[in-house]
Parts: C-alpha cells; sequence; structure tokens
C-alpha cells in the first residue's frame, strides 16, 4: 500500500521478514527495488521504500477509531498471486488479538502465497507460529482473504484505508495453496499504523 507520492509502502513484517532484497511491481507493471526502511515485529508492520520513484498516487488513510461493527469494507490485494483483486464483506469485530510470529528466527519466512500462522483464542491455525510470538488488535471481516492477500488494504465506502490485512483463517485440512477463505479474516487498524510510522521511517517501530 502506497502512502506517498515519493514511493513508501507499508506492509505486514511478516511479508519482508527474511529477505535480504525486496522488489515491487505496481499495478501498472513498473517493477521497482525497495529500501527497508524499517520494521515492527511487535506489530507485524514494515515500512519500504521504492528506489527512484516519483508522482505515485499514495492511498488515503482513515480512522479505524470510527469503525463500528456492519460496516461495508473492500479488500484489496494479490491472492494466489492474482494481482488488483478486490473482495467486499462487512467489518466482522473489533479489537481482536491475534497473535503472530516475531521473527525469522523463530518462524522460517514463507512464500507470500501461503497462510501466515497465527493465534487466536489459544489456537493455533495455518500452522506453527514457533515460540516467539506478538499479539495485537485487529479488525476482524468477512471480506474474502486468502493466500497473498497480507499487506493488501482494508478500506471502506469512501475509499479510505482503514486496515492492513494480516491474517485468516483456513480449516486446519487446508495448507498452503489449498488453503482458503472460510470468512474470517483479520487486518491491522490503521490508526496503529499511523501511530507507528515515525518510528518506521526511522528504522525501527514504536
Amino acid at each position: 500500500m502506497i502512502i506517498t507520492s515519493d514511493g513508501e509502502i507499508v506492509t505486514n513484517n511478516h511479508v519482508i521478514s527474511g529477505a535480504s532484497t525486496v522488489k515491487v511491481r505496481l499495478s501498472d507493471g513498473k517493477t521497482y527495488e525497495a529500501d527497508v526502511l524499517g520494521t515492527d515485529p511487535d506489530k507485524d508492520l514494515a515500512l519500504i521504500k521504492l528506489q527512484d520513484a516519483s508522482g505515485l498516487k499514495a492511498a488515503t488513510l482513515g480512522d479505524s477509531g470510527k469503525v463500528n461493527v456492519g460496516d461495508e469494507v473492500v479488500a484489496i490485494g494479490s491472492p494466489e498471486g492474482l494481482t488488483g483483486t478486490v473482495t467486499s464483506g462487512i467489518v466482522s469485530a473489533l479489537d481482536r488479538d491475534v497473535t503472530v510470529a516475531k521473527d525469522d528466527e523463530q518462524q522460517p519466512r514463507q512464500d507470500p502465497r501461503e497462510g501466515w500462522p497465527f493465534e487466536f483464542g489459544g489456537q493455533q491455525f495455518n500452522g506453527d507460529t514457533g515460540e516467539s510470538t506478538t499479539t495485537y488488535k485487529a479488525l476482524q471481516t468477512d471480506a474474502s482473504l486468502n493466500p497473498g492477500n497480507s499487506g493488501g488494504a482494508l478500506i471502506n465506502m469512501n475509499g479510505e484505508v482503514i486496515g492492513i490485512n494480516s491474517a485468516m483463517y483456513s480449516p486446519s485440512s487446508a495448507t498452503g495453496s489449498t488453503a482458503g477463505s472460510v470468512g474470517l479474516g483479520f487486518a491491522i487498524p490503521i490508526n496503529t499504523v499511523k501511530t507507528d510510522l515515525d518510528g518506521l521511517r526511522s528504522g525501527s517501530g514504536n
């Protein structure tokens, strides 16, 4: 999700964790090399910046504090590599405690198209989260999220970003590319992202 015209992009830490280089392909097909400015494993957030980019259209950040259960939302991402996919739904719940792997040493980096393991309600989903984990408050949505949606935007009906898609539940019998949406997806509230931006720009998080 592009947040500045010169190419700052917010994504999940688990999307870029362990990567020695980062390449970004925009919706127009243009590809950029990107530098990692900062990561915050505690909130599963990362900020990267495209090299030699300018004049890009930045997303409009909304206010997740004004989100209510039942609000209509649209999720944007590249599930299974299908770029520019949008799905719709509602906000199903607020302030869900979602636990994900915190660092690359405890949880080997996966293909972004695979389901990222997470914990909720004392149970693990989509695999083992490892020993080092972090918990954050998430928005829950029934907008269809599939492997590859991580780091994409969850937007309201005004086109404002209210969250960063970060985790999804898949049945325990489904793994990797066979895992699919059952209407239980989670997103990091955009107000959490806004609070963390200065720290990410300085090379870390809050």
